[in-house]
């Protein structure tokens, strides 16, 4: 008679989920800062909007050439890889920016600090993908929902700290993020689930049995991915700059971040509650509408405590949309995935440097009015991309 071996139980890797909350986390934290002290930066190197949008843009091209450049490093050496050393440089980039003082430096800097962070979210999200198989249920929201949290603590220290100069925060920042980095390699090192998890596939019966997303869905879901990213993208680089030009005070102005990360996080937090009792293709309407009528409204009365709540309203309309984009996505694989996720990147880069070129021709708030149109645009195409999930 044979002896049938008893049932290993099932235990996920919480270590190496814990682990990666802090390349989630600080990088949220990180940008948080840098663009709540923009107009610090901006001030100094005595910059316009143009001008801050070469800056941006110099960000930007780095970080494009990060991601390309890390799908590629992560395929042939692995993702985990892509964790500790472009963290660490892109907590230096940081420190060293806070010195720039002309436009050509603070552009130079820009550009690597956008290439470290560009090779740090492939590696992140790529290791969150294996994570997530070892698991055996979904962990991404709670993941990107601690990037969240992340960039409110960054948005609340930027506000509680204005009394100092904006060189010596980015210094104590930038060395805090090195030393994270470097502390978390013993725990990457060691982590079995980073690379991915053997025995371990993204093939699921259960998904079989779910029609992939046509090719023009899968397209509308990067468009609208796009449009969610670009707003983004524009509160963390704009909002600060916003108040500011309201005659808001520097701490002021820094906390309009604050608010819009913190109704995010609360927002993801909640986001899966809600798209369970509702269902993802009303909570996301629903939320966009709230989105684009407070920023509207704010931007239409033009005062401080106006353009406060349209920043809140805006991060909580939008908190539900990229987990649900993604999501819906995923029923097509991970080509669908990476065709959203890489457009969704193409607003969140271009965004920020094209609203501070459209303020260089008109105002601050007829460029911000785009995004009203962008929320405005989820709120009535996203019921039909995210129907059949």
């Amino acid at each position: 008679m044979t002896a049938i071996a008893p049932a290993v139980p099932f235990a996920p890797p919480r270590a190496d989920r814990r682990v990666l909350i802090r390349f989630f986390a600080v990088p949220g934290m990180v940008m948080a800062v840098f663009g709540a002290r923009m107009p610090a930066v901006q001030a100094v190197a005595h910059l316009g909007p143009g001008r801050l949008a070469l800056v941006l843009l110099g960000a930007a091209a780095g970080m494009v050439a990060g991601v390309q450049a890390g799908g590629r490093w992560a395929y042939r050496h692995g993702s985990s890889r892509l964790l500790a050393a472009p963290m660490a440089v892109f907590g230096g980039a940081l420190a060293i920016m806070g010195q720039c003082r002309t436009l050509e430096t603070l552009i130079l800097g820009a550009a690597i600090f956008g290439l470290a962070h560009g090779l740090l979210d492939v590696g992140a999200n790529a290791c969150a993908v294996n994570c997530e198989l070892a698991y055996q249920r979904s962990i991404m929201a709670g993941l990107h929902s601690s990037y969240s949290i992340g960039a409110l603590g960054g948005a609340v220290l930027a506000a509680t700290t204005t009394w100092m100069p904006h060189q010596l925060l980015f210094a104590i920042v930038g060395t805090f993020t090195v030393l994270t980095a470097l502390t978390s390699v013993p725990r990457v090192r060691a982590a079995s689930s980073l690379d991915g998890a053997p025995g371990l596939t993204d093939a699921d019966p259960g998904q079989a049995r779910t029609p992939p997303p046509a090719r023009a869905t899968v397209w509308l879901l990067g468009a609208l991915a796009a449009a969610c990213l670009w707003a983004e993208g524009a509160a963390a680089d704009w909002s600060a700059v916003h108040l500011h030009s309201l005659q808001a005070s520097e701490a002021t102005a820094a906390t309009a971040y604050a608010l819009y990360s913190a109704a995010m996080a609360s927002g993801r937090l909640m986001g899966d509650r809600l798209a369970t009792r509702f269902g993802a293709p009303a909570v996301v309407r629903a939320g966009a509408a709230l989105g684009a009528t407070g920023l509207g409204a704010a931007l239409a009365v033009g005062t401080a405590p106006a353009a406060l709540l349209g920043w809140l309203a805006l991060g909580a309309g939008l908190s539900t949309a990229m987990p649900s984009l993604v999501t819906a996505a995923g029923r097509g694989g991970p080509r669908a995935v990476g065709t959203v996720t890489a457009t969704g990147y193409l607003g969140l880069l271009a965004g920020p440097a094209v609203i501070g070129a459209l303020a260089s021709l008109t105002s601050l708030p007829t460029a911000l009015s785009v995004l009203v149109v962008m929320t405005s645009a989820v709120a009535l195409l996203s019921h039909r991309a995210l129907r059949h999930r």
